[in-house]
């Protein structure tokens, strides 16, 4: 799942109607991992309204210096970084987020193909 907001809505509550639509899909979830952006009672609090799904909270530590690898969150980086090697992706060139939210569509599906044509061949 994906979603595409304004500049002006926060992560934490986008998160929430995102989440609603996850939990129709993938009723099996137990756990959602985030980062610090979204920590906080009332996002932890309309999870638990949602479903009971435990909120883990990925934190930098205070005593690392430079970059270090933070557990489960270098999946999500990593997974952003394969959408930003899509031209159309790598800058925002759309106005209307609906092209945004196609373009990270069509861009997943692209990796999707070729991950199941390298497993073919």
């Amino acid at each position: 799942m994906a979603t595409v907001h304004p500049a002006d809505v926060q992560d934490r509550d986008g998160a929430v109607p995102l989440l609603k639509a996850v939990r129709r899909l993938f009723p099996f979830i137990t756990t959602v991992i985030a980062d610090g952006a979204y920590q906080g009672q009332q996002l932890a609090s309309a999870l638990r309204a949602i479903a009971d799904w435990q909120l883990d909270i990925v934190k930098r530590s205070d005593q690392a210096k430079g970059f270090v690898v933070l557990p489960k969150r270098w999946i999500v980086e990593r997974t952003l970084a394969w959408l930003g090697r899509c031209r159309r992706l790598s800058k925002d060139f759309e106005n209307l987020s609906r092209i945004a939210l196609a373009f990270v569509l069509l861009a997943s599906i692209r990796l999707m193909l070729r991950r199941l044509a390298r497993l073919s061949s």
